[in-house]
């Protein structure tokens, strides 16, 4: 039951962290905590070292929705993590499964067509471990 409870908490309180990186991201996404990610799809889209000046406000208004899509998502998740799965409701478990499964196929998918691999290999597989493990190691308390 400790196990459980453990990996309950991790989901839920990991979740609210991802949800406010979103709002950041929404609201602030061009700080020194992301210049890394804005020079290297600089660097990819050959744009230079940095995003030019006149893209800075497709940049801002681009960001806006895909951070508040990735609040949104986290903060259901929560929600999931706090009530049906802690009452380890097996169509949670399994709705975390399906959504983040889609997410992440489709995400690199696109990542990987438009040779954003640095995306893959560092956002998406760490989200997908960092959720995977709590479903590992809980699957045998949905019974």
């Amino acid at each position: 039951m400790k196990s459980f409870i453990f990996w309950q908490r991790w989901l839920f309180y990991s979740s609210l962290l991802f949800a406010l990186f979103g709002v950041v991201f929404a609201l602030y996404g061009n700080n020194v905590f992301f210049l890394p990610y804005n020079k290297a799809l600089a660097h990819i889209f050959g744009l230079g070292e940095t995003l030019p000046i006149e893209l800075e406000p497709f940049r801002a208004f681009i960001w806006g929705p895909l951070g508040a899509t990735i609040a949104c998502c986290y903060i259901l998740l929560a929600f999931i993590a706090w009530f049906p799965f802690q009452r380890k409701e097996r169509w949670a478990r399994n709705a975390i499964i399906v959504a983040f499964g889609i997410w992440v196929f489709l995400d690199s998918v696109v990542c990987i067509y438009y040779g954003v691999y640095f995306q893959v290999y560092a956002i998406n597989a760490f989200s997908i471990l960092q959720k995977s493990l709590p479903i590992i190691f809980t699957w045998k308390d949905f019974k």
